[in-house]
């Protein structure tokens, strides 16, 4: 276990590290911001994560119905989630170029959307539908070996925003079509994820609806990702941390 006492930590950044079990005792915490997988936080005493879902939940009532079992509930929330995105893409088209700017190490909007592809054909066709046909070249992964460029994903393509936005809308008709049809009986079935080493290689025993889930999670956490950083591009110069591309989020 590292232990930091008496260190000076103002302004310092943990990208995708693993606090599990982490305590912070004495300290002063102003203005930090904590984003990601959070559960069984404590602060002062006061379990505070029910109020933040329940919190969350309030602000984006899509939440319950992704964390659904009816199908028609499910049908929905993917309905509210490409409507969202739609009328994200319509705000980058009123900024050309702001869909390759970045804020703070983040992605930026054209390779969060490239994330989504390579969700939809790594969690949905693969794990809910048992497909073995090689991902959209265009997708983002895994920056991990032996995933990376693996599977038939090109890392060095830099596709239009255009090109980008046809692609998952091709998805997204693809998902409303299998989910006009699904059933919960379906929903309940072992996913037929294709016994070989592909991404994702831990997804092995899960339900489709688990399965289902990710995709509709990853595609409203990045949309609320992308709406985020939007606003800070347009926020005053003083609140902005821009670089021209950003580098990398954790995949699912």
């Amino acid at each position: 276990m590292t232990r930091y006492v008496d260190e000076d930590l103002r302004g310092a950044e943990f990208r995708e590290c693993d606090l599990t079990g982490a305590r912070l005792v004495g300290v002063v915490m102003k203005d930090a911001v904590i984003d990601g997988l959070v559960s069984n936080l404590v602060v002062n005493g006061v379990e505070v994560t029910e109020y933040v879902e329940a919190e969350l939940d309030r602000r984006h009532p899509v939440r319950v119905l992704i964390r659904s079992e009816d199908p028609a509930d499910l049908r929905e929330a993917s309905r509210q989630l490409h409507a969202g995105w739609a009328a994200t893409i319509e705000r980058i088209r009123r900024t050309p170029g702001v869909e390759r700017r970045a804020v703070n190490d983040e992605w930026s909007a054209v390779q969060t959307m490239r994330h989504l592809v390579f969700v939809h054909d790594s969690w949905f066709r693969r794990c809910c539908l048992g497909s073995t046909e090689p991902f959209t070249p265009m997708g983002i992964g895994p920056t991990v070996e032996p995933y990376r460029g693996a599977h038939g994903l090109d890392p060095s393509l830099d596709p239009a925003l255009d090109e980008i936005v046809s692609v998952r809308a091709a998805q997204a008709a693809e998902l409303d079509a299998w989910l006009d049809e699904v059933t919960a009986v379906r929903l309940a079935a072992r996913a037929p994820v294709p016994d070989d080493d592909v991404w994702p290689p831990y997804a092995r025993g899960r339900l489709v609806r688990q399965c289902l889930a990710t995709v509709l999670n990853e595609t409203f956490e990045h949309h609320r990702f992308c709406v985020r950083d939007l606003d800070l591009i347009e926020a005053p110069e003083a609140e902005q941390g821009l670089a021209p591309m950003a580098t990398d989020r954790k995949a699912h």
